[in-house]
């Protein structure tokens, strides 16, 4: 279960300003309405029928509930909130396999209640806490038959509203690389926001934190190379569905993805970088595995496949791009190259499998693995701000003499 880091700094920050709310001290902070709301406390409690999940705020929440199926979910969601409770408030139990909560987007948080069977929501109201100023959101689910759930599901109109904000219009857009300025290398930072992604064996660093530290670094050493600039899918602590990562990239005119990961494996022993280029099918069992799971980062945030636009599905079928297949194949190839002798690959570094993030048409795409949290070297070098510039560095060697060689051939 993954969880959003908290410290002993924070956890008393939080108390402090908890009780100065409950004694009714005037609070000198932003206005309400520019901060955002502070979940400070939770509980979840019931067993395998019916399950209560109540957390507590600093001030009165909005909310809304959402069903999502394939896996059965509920979705509560959110205006911005920072979620300072205790690790194990919001752990998993009674009916629900999973719970998993962050931010979303700008402005929005969501909560995902996983289950194994069909539920609903029988309860859901936020009371306020007797002689204090603070609130709490109480929702109380049941297992259900199918036909409720599927009831339930019929019922809503948010899903047609949010599948069509997901969409992506790439007739609508420039083609991708077709600007003459400077070589535009998009760079997607892994995971973020509600969705955490991989946890350290050691520190219990998240990978979104990594990803998003390391792609800075990436971003200003491609920055500092002539006729080059580099753009990021996300500078914050946000998520992005899957097709947003392609669609920023294609609607900045990009030449280049270079999507940036550091999962976590069984296989405690297995250690060094990886590069990723898309095929239908994968090169081998670690490949695929590692796609399936990269791939439900959309589904851990509660965005249902179904509404994933055809175009992007066919991709992964139709790959008469053969052109930009072929181009991904030479950065990758460069990759490994400049990594040899530098940097530990693992063994075959450069593999290939059905990766959702690499689906550009007109965009040349890499899936960059720089190590395995789960192994303890690995992680030590992956919070190393020194290694990450380094690699950073590496990288954007690679990418040069990509671009030199695509200018060369007359690209």
């Amino acid at each position: 279960m993954i969880f959003p880091p908290t410290g002993l700094l924070r956890r008393a920050a939080v108390a402090v300003f908890v009780w100065l709310l409950c004694w009714g001290t005037v609070f000198a902070a932003a206005p309400e309405a520019d901060r955002p709301l502070l979940a400070f406390a939770a509980r979840v409690a019931g067993d395998d029928a019916r399950t209560r999940l109540v957390i507590d705020f600093d001030r009165k929440p909005d909310f809304q509930v959402h069903y999502v199926a394939n896996p059965y979910r509920v979705l509560v969601d959110l205006p911005e909130t920072d979620f300072a409770m205790e690790e194990d408030q919001l752990a998993a139990r009674g009916i629900f396999a999973d719970i998993r909560y962050g931010t979303m987007a700008a402005g929005r948080s969501r909560i995902v209640l996983t289950a194994e069977r069909p539920v609903a929501v029988a309860l859901a109201e936020v009371q306020q806490e007797d002689g204090a100023s603070t609130f709490r959101l109480v929702i109380d689910a049941a297992i259900v038959t199918d036909q409720v759930f599927q009831e339930h599901l019929d019922k809503q109109t948010w899903r047609k509203a949010e599948a069509a904000a997901q969409e992506t219009a790439p007739l609508m857009l420039p083609a991708a690389g077709a600007n003459r300025g400077p070589f535009v290398v998009a760079v997607d930072a892994g995971h973020g926001g509600i969705d955490n992604g991989a946890t350290g064996a050691s520190s219990k660093t998240v990978e979104k934190d990594i990803t998003l530290a390391f792609a800075r670094k990436l971003a200003d050493a491609l920055n500092a190379l002539p006729d080059t600039r580099a753009v990021l899918t996300r500078d914050k602590d946000e998520f992005l569905s899957l097709s947003q990562r392609v669609q920023l990239a294609r609607s900045e005119g990009a030449n280049l993805l270079v999507s940036v990961h550091a999962d976590t494996l069984r296989q405690k022993d297995i250690r060094g970088a990886t590069v990723y280029t898309i095929s239908d099918k994968a090169s081998d069992s670690l490949a695929a595995r590692l796609a399936e799971r990269e791939n439900l980062s959309d589904q851990i945030a509660g965005i249902s496949l179904d509404s994933e636009p055809a175009e992007v599905a066919d991709i992964l079928i139709d790959l008469a791009r053969r052109e930009t297949q072929a181009f991904s194949i030479s950065v990758a190839r460069e990759v490994v190259r400049t990594f040899e002798g530098e940097v530990l690959l693992i063994n075959n570094p450069h593999r290939h499998a059905g990766f959702r993030v690499l689906t550009a048409p007109d965009v040349p795409s890499v899936l960059l693995e720089l190590g395995f949290l789960s192994n303890k070297e690995d992680e030590k070098l992956l919070v190393d701000p020194d290694w990450q510039k380094k690699v950073a560095g590496l990288i954007a060697k690679a990418v040069e003499r990509y671009r030199l060689s695509v200018v060369s051939n007359g690209g």
